[in-house]
């Protein structure tokens, strides 16, 4: 049996109060096995970054709490840590870098005196030898002139460099778990190529495992050894990566693959998905892809389908996956 570093079991997540609350996390489970890149794709507003958010209780000030479910890491429940216990795991067990780093990096700091202030938090070092990680986290992650750099503001620095930033902050504490969500779509695609190469060279270096959050089926492919595709916060799919490209099981899953560009340059039409995904304040009945999934039939929207295994590492939460091409 493959260890796991983070098992997520039925998870959910609730923002709002009263009749204004959306479960944005509906029952999700997975696990991420130790040294393993784990790919997490699926619409923008499916439930991708709140799952995420969910796994350290970091909502931005958002009205949201965990209603159900368990998240263990390492061996504890961090559903169910205090605050000063989950504090202690953040950043030194676990480690998330954003979209845009320019809202996450404090813009009246240096970017030195930011990730110093980590690397002190972290490995309890004194200012002379935290200054010194700094400058070697910087090399670390590909920022040319680090000592120079280290005395720059958020803004005069691109976009690219500025994630190298959040990068450098992130292994500060050394963690075990990143989680990078959606980290190169703000970056043109030279840059998010070079930001991907290094998020994998580190994650070798350092033992890591990677939760990787995006949209983008190209990046999974290149990038990941297993992949849960979501939709209207529920997994829809989960397998590994090669797998799931050559065998999708589930309408959604066909769907995403029908739409890639790479299909027009092999010369096949492309497939737009009909409809559009669901309001989660008022989500349909049953499986809640029917109402735009052509193997729809009347089962379907009875009940909402488990995520079930239909080999050791392929499973899926459509009842009529066997008809599928």
């Amino acid at each position: 049996m493959i260890e796991s570093l983070l098992s997520i079991r039925e998870l959910v997540t609730v923002f709002g109060e009263g009749a204004g609350a959306v479960t944005a996390v509906d029952g999700v489970s997975f696990d991420i096995r130790r040294g393993e890149v784990f790919g997490l794709v699926g619409e923008s507003g499916c439930g991708k970054s709140a799952t995420c958010r969910s796994i350290i209780r970091l909502f931005g000030g958002a009205a949201a709490r965990i209603a159900a479910g368990s998240i263990e890491f390492e061996g504890r429940d961090l559903a169910t840590l205090g605050a000063s216990e989950l504090r202690a795991v953040r950043g030194s067990g676990i480690a998330m870098i954003f979209q845009d780093p320019m809202t996450s990096l404090n813009p009246t700091m240096r970017i030195g005196g930011q990730i110093e202030e980590a690397v002190r938090r972290h490995q309890g070092l004194d200012r002379r030898k935290a200054g010194q990680e700094t400058i070697r986290l910087l090399e670390k992650v590909g920022v040319p002139s680090a000592e120079r750099r280290a005395e720059a503001w958020p803004h005069e620095l691109s976009g690219g460099m500025r994630q190298r930033v959040m990068i450098a902050m992130a292994l500060a504490g050394r963690p075990r778990l990143l989680i990078a969500d959606e980290p190169t779509t703000a970056l043109d695609v030279t840059i998010q190529d070079q930001i991907l190469k290094l998020i994998l060279g580190l994650r070798r270096e350092f033992a890591m495992s990677v939760l990787l959050i995006t949209h983008d089926l190209g990046v999974v492919a290149q990038t990941c050894n297993r992949v849960a595709v979501m939709y209207a916060s529920r997994i829809a799919e989960l397998a590994e990566t090669r797998e799931l490209f050559a065998r999708p099981r589930h309408p959604y899953t066909l769907a995403l693959l029908a739409a890639l560009p790479a299909r027009r340059r092999r010369g096949q039409p492309l497939t737009a998905i009909a409809g559009a995904p669901p309001d989660l304040a008022s989500p349909p009945p049953g499986c809640r892809f029917h109402p735009r999934c052509s193997y729809a039939e009347a089962a379907c929207t009875a009940a909402i389908p488990p995520l079930r295994n239909i080999s050791a590492e392929h499973s899926t939460a459509c009842r009529r996956h066997e008809v599928l091409p």
